[in-house]
């Protein structure tokens, strides 16, 4: 579901009015500066188009998605297992720049910083809650208190730095490759049908470039970027740079099945994923650039590079993984 979250975030921050329009008190204020006071146009605008982008895409998302699968009496469901707990990273990353933008949005329009931050907070819980609350109705999830707990955590990265420093120091990205599937045949242990890997991950994850980006649980890693600088009081000969960052990632490997390497597909027939392949967690440290600390003049710039840190810059990066594996990747995105 983190796709249709990401879409949902792309909406509020594309959808703003534009400099030129003809709302009362937009002309006064340069379109990218914060307005120095409350400024009622930009406060409805920006309300309108949230509130009306929440309800479209929830209704789309309801008619487009879980009208697809069985509905029930709301239920919880206990997946921490599933996916080495990589979707909960995305639910984290996810709620973290739901709150941050949102937050941003409020505060360009107005509103003061503390109150945008807790209104970012409330605005991050309040998409991730609702679908949430969808999964409990449907059969083929369920509200998962796992799920929830890393959405308050992304939210409250945000909010927690806000009110600590007044800025963020830590920041919550991910990236993502295509990795390279075997196509090796396998057999069906009750038949004999064959499947290979390739297609197996091509009917979990997709091939499309979004569903890489979104969906590719394989290829996907979510990182903590952490601002060195924003914590040495007196850098000499301002090293390091305002805006390198050392980031920690988390990702996972080999991995064909929310909980286990074995399947069925449509006609019933099973397999399983060769041995040599084993599930496995990574760890990653490499360095990232901080896009909004990189001093512009250009404003339209910096809203550029407050989208841009949505994703880790491709940097050399150190992987350990649970298999007790130490690995080098000269470039790792």
């Amino acid at each position: 579901m983190t796709l249709f979250r990401i879409i949902l975030l792309l909406f509020l921050v594309t959808n703003v009015p534009a400099q030129g329009d003809s709302i009362p008190g937009l002309m006064k204020i340069n379109f990218f500066d914060n307005a120095p006071s409350y400024n009622k146009a930009r406060f409805w605008a920006l309300t309108s188009v949230g509130v009306a982008g929440y309800t479209g895409i929830t209704i789309g998302l309801d008619q487009a998605w879980y009208a697809q699968y069985p509905r029930g009496k709301f239920h919880f469901f206990d997946d921490w297992q599933g996916w080495r707990q990589m979707d909960k990273f995305g639910h984290a990353m996810t709620g973290y720049f739901e709150s941050k933008w949102a937050g941003d949005l409020y505060h360009w329009a107005g509103v003061p910083k503390k109150q945008a931050c807790w209104i970012g907070f409330g605005t991050g819980l309040l998409f991730q809650t609702t679908l949430e609350m969808m999964d409990g109705f449907s059969e083929q999830w369920g509200f998962s208190w796992g799920d929830m707990g890393f959405n308050l955590i992304g939210s409250s990265l945000y909010l927690g730095q806000e009110l600590l420093w007044n800025e963020q120091r830590f920041r919550l990205k991910m990236s993502a490759h295509r990795p390279e599937y075997s196509t090796a045949p396998i057999q069906s242990s009750n038949g004999n049908a064959t499947t290979t890997i390739k297609d197996r991950t091509a009917e979990l994850f997709g091939t499309s470039p979004p569903e890489l980006l979104f969906k590719e649980y394989n290829g996907q890693t979510i990182w903590l970027s952490v601002n060195i600088a924003s914590f040495i009081k007196n850098r000499k000969h301002n090293f390091p740079p305002s805006w390198i960052n050392i980031a920690v990632g988390y990702g996972i490997e080999n991995v064909y099945g929310a909980e286990s390497n074995t399947w069925e597909d449509e006609w019933g027939n099973s397999f399983t994923a060769p041995s040599h392949l084993q599930r496995q967690s990574q760890f990653f440290l490499s360095l990232d650039i901080d896009f909004e600390r990189i001093p512009t003049k250009h404003k339209w710039l910096k809203t550029i590079f407050g989208i841009l840190n949505l994703f880790k810059v491709p940097f050399p990066a150190l992987e350990i993984n649970t298999t007790g594996e130490v690995k080098f990747h000269p470039f790792y995105f």
